[in-house]
């Protein structure tokens, strides 16, 4: 057979593998199926219509027996119920039982009948007062059921007619009931005199009502009428007695009410109204009682995590429900404390209050400029959704002003007040009770401004005696779960010392601005010293904890968001990053006091962990050990840090050699004009420059240039002497302490017109020393250094600087008496060579006087413009130069005390053994060389200032490497000076500074080869000797 290109007959296959009849089948079953669906949903159409007709035509003739009964109704009882009579309100009469059945909110004529027979019941309750009587006769239980009944109904019937009425009523309702008979006034005072606890049925019909969500229907009655309502102490409008009632009777132990949706309570669409107790003052007490305030803040406490979910909308933008929440509740909170048997009510209140308040944006301070910055406090960046949120003024203010120091030392005597100090482990009540407080307040830090929380915080409560005694309980006992597992706030697994530590470390940091050092060493308060020590530990071990040990990294809040909006998406990252930044900040203050007395060894500070491998890493970047260096330097031993703060200085000087290893910058300076000329030649050098060598050539008085080549000796010799020059007190930049310390002289600008830009090139200059590993004799006041690191000074750094003014302040500070006699107001006397300046304190300090209430305050003030504002300009100044060359972050690596050892080197002289143990030998000398012995015997039995001048005679320096002189660089080297036997006896020992080499003549005897070096080292001849 052959094609014949007709594809008619070509035979079809089916690559399924299938045939046709399997497929025929398949299409078959798919279309029975669909008609089985079709039929199904027609039979379910058939009878969705057939109970809509039955419900239809239920409806329509129930509006048509209403219609019959309501024309029935006002043909025997009158249009105006003028044929009503007491007897109809009884369980035989048909009077109500008719009303009730027909009766619609919206019809006008239903509306009038109720209200005529709401007027006509109080009527006849005033006639007799026998309401039980009224509606059931004489055996009410007989009749309970259907007296309840129509009891309840009544009260509902006239709620709905002033929901649905309500834009006609309008203010009717917020009108006092003493002065008004309007129909919205008459169906209110119904309300109130049927729902009298006293009444048998009265729990029956709250309980009806509350399963009516009778309070969102008053939410809108009072959203309606609220430009109306003034609510004023002493008028109580009917509405406010309607929900006095109400609340009142839900929060009795007798009630039997069930509970509600969380969503149609009370809580939810009532107290989220703006400003409730403006429009409603005598609820607010009402509210206040300790049973009826205590329920209702327990029943928010259940559900306040999810308040998200069970709040009504917002009224507006700038009025969000769980803001208005707080407020109100904030307000009654005032009364509610003066309440007997608070304890259990301030628990849930703390806790429904930390979450309403981490829900809010931040509350701005009402005075920007004050000294918010003071306070030591980090400051987060904006950056999230949150701070869009802006609250009303209003609103704001009224939270604000809420949390006044009246409420803090409230909060905190009511849930901290009962605890006396004890041992053992911390029961379940002062665990919650501290849960509570230390979450409310870790909020409230984050939240509202801190300068006027701290300081009622730190002085006029016992939060820190009290928290301390908790803390060291837990940590003793290893009871720290118990506060995670109790705590609303905290999950269960996390550490239980975070709460605690949140709240207790800027507290105690904040008391200690103005504990003075006799409180402190002495008195040993607020903590002995011994719990100080015990408190290192716990802050040491915490930190570490976080920083190394956990396995999630914290986030960087401060960089990514502003805190209440991290606060709010990561609570607990959060806290751990708070914890981290006030450990630190206290660990970091302690470490000061420490240094100032020593009261615990300094290796306290340091962290078991740390080893090789940590520094290691800690040199990276980007590393968390590198990051604990940044956040918690103490936890590092000052050697090793000191060591990467070398390694990170050798790699800048590395990549600065590389790129400009030709270039030099050489200068001739006057040795008796030697601060002008570097003044005017070194301040010219660009910073790159300024990280580059610098040859120096010195001309004597005489205009002669010095012999010899910079090799680097020169320059260290010019180091040590411009700054001995410039920092010299004669000069007038710097004056000194009385322990002989210096510091930024406040009137320079009297004494050098140039002054400040005399400082920035002091700061360079120190700046280059560091850099180049030269250590220079210049004591600081630790004041001082304090500025160098952008740190605010207190009260306990004032003794150095002025010790006669501090104990006038202290005197202040203790004075029993009332200072107010004592005439001091918020200013003060500058003194200047001899020119008297008067400076405010404060904005109209001139007219504020020193209380008892403010001494604190004004003591602080005036220690901070003594050591902070006095000499900002200098300082700052000085830091810009200094920060040319070295950066801050690495300076941040050193408390001041430690800062001043890389400046100066220890000022307890040098090791001698060390020095020898780091010598090489050269021209014939071996460390076994007679010459040599002699000479180590003469060097140890030097004074210490001899030692001194010797080791700058050698190396241009009187103060020995940081880290031993393994780490001179190059390492000292003594050479035998060439010449014949005769020579030699006359020679004196010469150096080259540069190369840190001593060239020693062969002396025959120990008293001569101390007597040529003793000529040697005092010569003070310059370069011109060798």
């Amino acid at each position: 057979m052959y094609f014949s290109g007709d594809p008619s007959n070509r035979k079809r296959v089916d690559l399924g593998g299938r045939s046709s009849k399997e497929r025929d089948r398949q299409k078959l079953l798919e279309q029975t199926r669909l008609e089985r669906n079709r039929r199904l949903w027609l039979r379910q159409q058939n009878s969705a219509a057939i109970k809509i007709q039955k419900c239809f035509r239920g409806r329509k003739e129930v509006e048509a027996e209403r219609s019959r009964v309501r024309d029935k109704f006002f043909l025997t009882f009158g249009q105006s119920c003028e044929d009503v009579s007491r007897q109809c309100f009884g369980p035989d009469s048909d009077f109500l039982r008719q009303l009730l059945f027909f009766f619609n909110p919206k019809h006008v004529a239903d509306v009038s009948a109720l209200v005529e027979t709401c007027r006509l019941l109080q009527e006849f309750v005033q006639d007799n007062g026998n309401v039980v009587g009224l509606f059931a006769g004489t055996d009410y239980s007989c009749k309970r059921g259907l007296v309840d009944y129509r009891v309840k109904h009544l009260v509902y019937a006239c709620i709905r007619v002033l929901y649905e009425n309500r834009y006609w009523f309008k203010d009717q309702p917020c009108l006092a009931s003493e002065k008004s008979n309007t129909s919205a006034n008459v169906l209110l005072k119904a309300i109130i005199l049927l729902i009298d606890q006293s009444f048998p049925w009265a729990c029956n019909t709250i309980s009806y009502l509350l399963r009516r969500n009778i309070f969102s229907l008053f939410r809108e009655i009072i959203l309606t009428g609220k430009e109306n309502f003034q609510g004023s102490i002493g008028i109580v409008s009917s509405l406010e007695r309607v929900l006095a009632h109400i609340i009142s009777h839900v929060g009795m132990g007798t009630c039997c009410c069930p509970d509600i949706d969380p969503c149609w309570s009370f809580s939810s669409q009532i107290f989220t109204f703006p400003f409730l107790w403006r429009l409603f003052p005598h609820l607010k007490e009402i509210f206040a009682t300790p049973g009826l305030s205590q329920h209702y803040v327990h029943q928010m406490a259940l559900c306040v995590k999810d308040h998200t979910n069970v709040l009504p909308a917002d009224i507006s933008s700038d009025f969000p429900g769980y803001a208005c929440l707080l407020g109100n509740l904030l307000e009654a909170a005032g009364v509610a404390f003066t309440q007997p048997g608070s304890f259990d009510w301030a628990v849930d209140f703390a806790t429904v209050a930390t979450f309403l308040l981490q829900a809010i944006p931040p509350i701005q301070a009402s005075n920007q400029g004050n000294n918010d910055s003071r306070m030591g406090e980090d400051e987060m960046l904006g950056g999230d959704d949150l701070t869009d949120i802006e609250l009303n003024r209003d609103l704001e203010q009224q939270i604000s002003s809420a949390i006044d120091p009246r409420f803090l030392l409230q909060l905190t005597n009511v849930l901290l007040g009962g605890f006396s100090p004890a041992r053992g482990s911390p029961d379940d009540k002062e665990v919650a009770a501290v849960g509570a407080a230390c979450a409310f307040l870790h909020v409230t830090f984050n939240i509202l401004p801190l300068e006027r929380i701290m300081t009622v915080l730190a002085y006029r409560t016992e939060l820190v005696p009290v928290l301390w005694n908790f803390m060291k309980r837990c940590h003793e006992n290893q009871k720290w779960s118990s506060l995670s597992e109790q705590s609303a706030y905290l999950p269960a697994d996390a550490p239980g010392w975070l709460l605690p530590l949140a709240v207790f470390c800027p507290v105690y940091k904040h008391m200690l601005m103005i504990v003075d050092n006799e409180e402190f060493y002495e008195q040993e308060k607020p903590l002995s010293l011994v719990d100080i020590r015990c408190l290192i530990v716990i802050l040491r071990q915490a930190l570490w904890q976080i920083l190394w040990l956990n396995s999630v990294t914290t986030p960087n809040f401060s960089k990514s968001e502003d805190g209440a909006s991290a606060m709010k998406r990561h609570p607990i990252e959060f806290l751990q990053h708070r914890v981290c930044v006030v450990a630190s900040e206290l660990l970091s203050q302690l470490q000061d006091w420490n240094n100032r007395r020593e009261f615990t060894p300094p290796s306290d500070f340091h962290a078991d962990g740390v080893n090789d491998v940590f520094i290691s890493q800690a040199m990276t970047e980007n590393t968390r050990a590198n990051d604990i260096l940044k956040q918690a330097p103490f936890l590092v031993p000052f050697t090793s840090r000191a060591k990467i703060f070398n390694s990170q200085l050798a790699v800048l000087k590395e990549g600065n050699s590389s790129h400009g290893i030709f270039t030099r910058n050489r200068f001739k300076i006057r040795r008796d004009h030697i601060l002008e000329d570097a003044f005017n030649q070194l301040n010219a050098l660009a910073e790159e420059d300024l990280r580059g060598v610098i040859r120096i050539t010195f001309v004597n008085e005489f205009g002669v240039e010095e012999a010899g080549i910079d090799g680097g000796g020169i320059f260290k010799d010019f180091m040590e002497n411009i700054t001995r020059a410039a920092f010299d007190v004669q000069y007038g930049l710097f004056k000194e302490t009385a322990d002989h310390l210096l510091y930024p002289n406040p009137g320079s600008g009297l004494t050098h017109e140039q002054h400040l830009q005399f400082f920035h090139f002091l700061g360079t200059v120190l700046a280059k020393a560091m850099f180049e590993g030269i250590l220079v004799d210049i004591p600081f006041a630790t004041f001082f250094l304090s500025k160098l690191k952008l740190k605010y000074n207190y009260l306990n750094d004032l003794p150095s600087l002025d010790p006669e003014l501090y104990r006038h302040l202290i005197f202040l500070k203790h004075y029993e008496g009332d200072i107010s006699e004592l005439e001091l107001y918020f200013v003060i006397l500058n003194n200047e060579y001899g020119e008297q300046t008067e400076e405010e304190l404060l904005p109209g300090g001139k007219n504020i006087r020193v209380t008892n209430e403010n001494v604190i305050t004004f003591i602080h003030l005036v220690a901070n413009h003594r050591l902070n504002f006095q000499i900002r300009q200098q300082s700052s100044h000085f830091l810009r130069g200094f920060q040319q060359l070295i950066q801050k972050v690495w300076i941040d690596m050193f408390n001041e005390h430690e800062f001043q050892l890389l400046i100066s080197g220890s000022v307890d002289g040098f090791d001698v053994d060390d020095l020898r143990a780091h010598t090489n030998y050269t021209g014939g000398y071996h460390q076994d060389h007679y010459v040599i012995e002699m000479f180590w015997e003469v060097v140890q039995n030097l004074s210490l200032a001899n030692q001194r001048k010797f080791l700058k005679f050698v190396t241009g320096c009187s103060r020995g490497p940081l880290l031993g002189f393994k780490y001179l660089e190059p390492l000292f080297c003594i050479q035998r000076a060439a010449g014949s036997a005769s020579e030699e006896a006359l020679r004196l020992p010469t150096s080259a500074t540069c190369m840190n080499l001593l060239k020693l003549p062969p002396y025959r005897s120990k008293q001569q080869m101390e007597q040529k070096l003793l000529y040697a080292i005092n010569a003070d001849a310059g370069f011109d000797l060798s």
